[in-house]
């Protein structure tokens, strides 16, 4: 038997009585002689640590909840309409780690009133789309577009509620939701030879209606929200659980999360039933998702070494698989909640399997070419090579470290890329160097993506990255501080 620290050693007396009977006091069942409770305040203990935990097992669920949520409170949207955006987002899109690249196209639906069918264009010398639809669990049950289920062809998604056993009409391209609330994210690729109101014009192709009105749809509404603020961020404080309240009340509950569904009765988030957390509660939830901020902040800024893309580099990939190179975290015998959390903390819409070669790669600059992490208040400037290893283009977008999202910045610029070499100052020997910061180098303001005194987050986005990315033989240069 392990011989634990407070148990007795062999030289000791016996606490046995030589007849067998027992003697003194039992060896468990309490702790240890002179010990004292660490905290005086268990109420406020207990639902803290709970709340703490739900934080970083909602993560993903909530960071959709809030695109959703903000289409509804912000744009006034309802289910089924869609967000088209007629130009590339700017600061105003608040939402984690969007592009400023090519144009997004959003829209939200609930099953619990039936299956819904999204209309998707066939890919072609007009236009084309790509990206996911995910469920409420940000779980991808879709992927649309040339490598997606309709391979570039188009037709007629057909999204059905958990436990569907109604007929599927003939021609649909059925997907089964694992639960109600489904999302979609896309992005409007120019055609050779268009321009981005081409792409913005086939977007408008997309339709998105209930199956029950299949024969006589209803107009489509399309939103642009170009100009308006579209404010999509989590909030990392007590609201972060009115959020996951709803969900919770609107999902079924998966085996895996039933224990932590319990756990959340503590705080007053019991399905079926209004949200009205005590004081106690409610001060706890608050103080918890502000430290999981925190903690996830600092897992940032340590991130083990095999997540670094180039071992001699300091870019970790937007894409943080699992193992399985997938995104659901769940193993045979775990779940990684932290990975998960940081995966969804500073990402959405992720693929259902990460291949060797995606069609995109995202680099983070996560510290200097002396790996100090980027600071507030600091310029940087990195060299993008001549010939970058792509077949598209490559784009460099710098975010706040703080919120992953855009800088609100004057000017407001978030991105710089190829498709911008005309307007930029070249080197010799055609590379071209890039400075991030709260001010631009004399005269090289066309090269300079403001910060606003943010610590900034950048991105280097590789479209259509070769073999040469992929297999490495291409190394980024680090971002270097300007002295």
């Amino acid at each position: 038997m392990r011989a634990y620290k407070d148990q007795p050693e062999q030289d000791e007396p016996s606490p046995y009585h030589p007849l067998g009977h027992p003697t003194g006091e039992p060896l468990g069942g309490q702790p240890p002689h002179g010990a004292q409770a660490s905290q005086a305040d268990f109420d406020y203990q207990v639902k803290y640590q709970r709340a703490f935990e739900a934080v970083l097992w909602a993560m993903p669920a909530v960071a959709i909840y809030r695109l959703r949520g903000a289409a509804f409170e912000d744009l006034h949207m309802r289910d089924n309409d869609i967000i088209a955006y007629s130009t590339t987002a700017g600061p105003g899109l608040e939402a984690i780690t969007p592009n400023s690249s090519t144009p997004y196209i959003a829209a939200y639906t609930d099953l619990r009133q039936g299956p819904v069918v999204l209309e998707v264009p066939p890919a072609g010398p007009d236009g084309q789309l790509y990206g996911q639809v995910v469920d409420a669990w940000q779980s991808t049950i879709a992927d649309v577009g040339a490598k997606g289920v309709d391979q570039g062809k188009g037709g007629k998604y057909l999204f059905t509620p958990p436990g569907y056993t109604g007929e599927i009409p003939a021609g649909h391209l059925h997907i089964s939701s694992p639960n109600y609330r489904v999302a979609l994210a896309f992005r409007s690729i120019v055609a050779p030879g268009k321009t981005q109101k081409d792409a913005f014009d086939y977007s408008h192709r997309l339709r998105m209606y209930p199956l029950s009105q299949a024969a006589t749809p209803p107009p489509q509404n399309f939103v642009d929200p170009v100009g308006d603020r579209y404010p999509t961020l989590p909030f990392y404080d007590e609201r972060f659980f009115y959020d996951l309240n709803d969900i919770v009340g609107a999902e079924p509950v998966r085996p895996i999360d039933k224990q932590m569904i319990g756990a959340l009765e503590s705080l007053g988030i019991v399905r079926g039933r209004p949200f009205h957390p005590d004081d106690t509660a409610e001060r706890a939830m608050r103080q918890a998702a502000i430290d999981v901020w925190y903690y996830l902040q600092n897992y940032f800024d340590h991130l083990p070494a095999e997540r670094f893309y180039w071992p001699d580099r300091h870019y970790a990939s937007l894409m943080m698989a699992d193992d399985k190179h997938t995104f659901d975290y769940e193993y045979d015998d775990k779940i990684d909640i932290l990975g998960r959390a940081a995966q969804f903390m500073w990402c959405t819409y992720v693929p259902k399997v990460l291949t060797d070669n995606p069609a995109t790669q995202y680099m983070m600059a996560m510290a200097d070419s002396e790996g100090k992490p980027l600071q507030a208040g600091k310029t940087y400037k990195v060299n993008i090579p001549a010939r970058m290893p792509v077949e598209q283009f490559w784009a460099l977008t710098v975010y706040d470290r703080a919120t992953f999202g855009f800088i609100y910045a004057d000017p407001a610029r978030t991105t710089l890329s190829s498709y911008d070499l005309d307007k930029m100052h070249t080197n010799p020997n055609g590379s071209v160097t890039l400075y991030v910061g709260p001010t631009a180098p004399a005269g090289m303001e066309s090269n300079w993506i403001p910060t606003a005194g943010k610590r900034p987050l950048p991105a280097i986005r590789f479209y259509g990255p070769t073999a040469e990315f992929d297999n490495k033989t291409f190394t980024m240069p680090d971002f270097v501080p300007v002295q």
